[in-house]
């Protein structure tokens, strides 16, 4: 199937994984992902593998992998829908029992594994996050284990650090609606000290990408 529609993100936003398209129209405000190593042709330019941009009134072509979140245009006042996201949507600790979220105003959509490819969306409440810094996925044995995040309403931005201290900072990307940060692991799947931190609060999805050999968590 070329389309699959995702309803994690049921009612707020329409999310759609496109597979081997040759074209799909683009007419309201939407942002595309791509997920494939191929790069995705918008007018005379191109978007690159696990680059995102906000598109509208247009034709992508070579559609190789990708994931769109349409609705950008149905929610006028932002603290509203997160008020609905917070009614809707359980809290992360409730859902993932990790410490580091205890006590945060981090909400999370359900997860929806396509092949190797697992989607999330995150609402953050709380300014400062304090997430907290991390660099394992336990959940993924296999070595190259990849993941990246898209900002959808609000503003954020990823912070990387050398040791498990903030103060330790070397490098940080804002993130605005649209914006995917760039890949952070190396060629095995290795990270550095991160976190995604608010500036603003904030929605934004989070794409997992699992190596062969391994398979999606239960």
């Amino acid at each position: 199937m070329p389309v699959i529609p995702l309803s994690i993100a049921d009612p707020f936003f329409a999310v759609l994984v496109v597979e081997n398209e040759p074209a799909v129209e683009i007419d309201r405000r939407t942002i595309v992902l791509n997920l494939s190593d191929t790069a995705i042709v918008v007018q005379d330019q191109t978007i690159g593998s696990l680059q995102s941009v906000i598109l509208q009134n247009t034709e992508i072509k070579h559609v190789a992998h990708a994931v769109l979140i349409k609705g950008l245009d149905d929610h006028p006042d932002d603290a509203e829908l997160m008020r609905s996201v917070r009614d809707a949507w359980p809290s992360a600790y409730d859902v993932r029992k990790e410490e580091r979220l205890k006590g945060i105003g981090h909400y999370m959509s359900p997860k929806v594994w396509v092949g190797q490819f697992g989607f999330t969306l995150y609402h953050s409440a709380t300014i400062p996050l304090n997430v907290g810094l991390h660099k394992f996925h336990d959940f993924c044995p296999v070595p190259g284990f990849r993941e990246v995040h898209t900002q959808i309403v609000g503003f954020g931005k990823m912070q990387q650090c050398r040791e498990k201290d903030i103060n330790t900072l070397y490098c940080e990307e804002p993130m605005a609606p649209g914006t995917t940060h760039r890949p952070m692991y190396d060629a095995e799947g290795n990270y550095p000290w991160h976190q995604y931190e608010t500036i603003t609060p904030s929605i934004f999805m989070a794409v997992e990408m699992l190596p062969d050999g391994a398979t999606p968590p239960v």
